[in-house]
Order: structure tokens, then C-alpha cells, then sequence
């Protein structure tokens, strides 16, 4: 089992855009996952979401920055209000039941988050990361958008950076 979720919630250069894979430990998204954590690339360095030092959600959630990160301003805003948001998201997911609570120590998901390189509000990442999180993860998992509404809105669509 893969799904792939994703979402884009929020405004400015707090913005969250999320594209995420969830699968097994023992598939090829584990294999993603083991592999993203082993071998880090400058700039892009994986990092496991967490709630509070040495309390991950589960499934184990590993973030992957979309941008170069810099400094450690933007290394703040990516390893603060955005691993927590990320990690309380996933979290939320199992309690509500979007993901079930017997599958966590079987799934792994591997999550890809965009931080501007100019954002500053704290708040409004973790805000905006928080909501994109849960919507690519309930997209994901209920394999959303349907075939049938991709095909209905595809010459109307709008792609807001066009």
C-alpha cells in the first residue's frame, strides 16, 4: 500500500505546502524513508517529526524540507513550529482515526515541507503546517481527489502560481 497526499493551506510567505507518501515499513516507502535518514543532502536534511524531544507520533513521520535551508533561522522555523506541527498532525490523524491505531507500527510516512525562505510567524507555520498535514493525510488515505473529480475540474482549474 502507497498514498499520496497533499496540500497547500494558508497565505504569504507562511504558506504550508505539503506533499506527503504513506506506505509500509517493510515496502518501498520504508525503503524512501530509511534511505532520506541515512544519506542527507546539504540543505535538505531529514528530520524526524517529533512532539517534544524523545516523543515521536506514530506512524514514525520523517520530514524532508522542499527548500534549501540556510541558516539557522530557517533551520528554526523547520526543526520548531514545523516538526511540531507535522508531529501533532499525525498524531491528531490516529486519534481521530484517519490512520488506524493497529497499522502505526507497520506505516512510515514521509513528509515534504515547504518553509519560504522569508517566513518569520511562528504561529501562523505551525498553524498553516498543522492543517495541510491533516488534509494531505485524510486526502491520502481516502485516496482523494477521486479520478471522477480530477477529470469534472481539470479545464477549470486554477493553479494559484501560474
Amino acid at each position: 500500500m502507497v498514498k499520496i497526499g497533499e496540500a497547500l493551506i494558508g497565505a504569504g510567505n507562511e504558506i504550508a505546502h505539503i506533499d506527503l507518501i504513506i506506505g509500509g515499513k517493510e515496502g518501498v516507502v520504508g525503503e524512501a524513508f530509511a534511505s532520506s535518514l541515512a544519506e542527507p543532502k546539504e540543505g535538505h536534511t531529514p528530520l524526524l517529526a517529533v512532539l517534544e524531544p524523545n516523543l515521536q507520533p506514530k506512524p514514525s513521520t520523517l520530514i524532508v524540507p522542499k527548500v534549501t535551508i540556510k541558516g539557522m533561522e530557517q533551520a528554526g522555523l523547520i526543526f520548531g513550529p514545523a516538526q511540531a506541527a507535522v508531529a501533532k498532525a499525525v498524531a491528531d490523524c490516529v486519534e481521530e482515526g484517519v490512520i488506524e491505531k493497529k497499522k502505526v507500527e507497520d506505516l512510515v510516512i514521509v513528509c515534504s515541507v515547504f518553509i519560504h525562505p522569508q517566513a518569520k510567524d511562528k504561529a501562523k507555520i505551525y498553524e498553516y503546517n498543522y492543517e495541510a498535514v491533516k488534509l494531505a493525510i485524510k486526502r491520502a488515505m481516502n485516496n482523494e481527489p477521486s479520478i471522477k473529480e480530477v477529470l469534472e475540474k481539470k479545464n477549470a482549474a486554477k493553479h494559484p502560481f501560474r
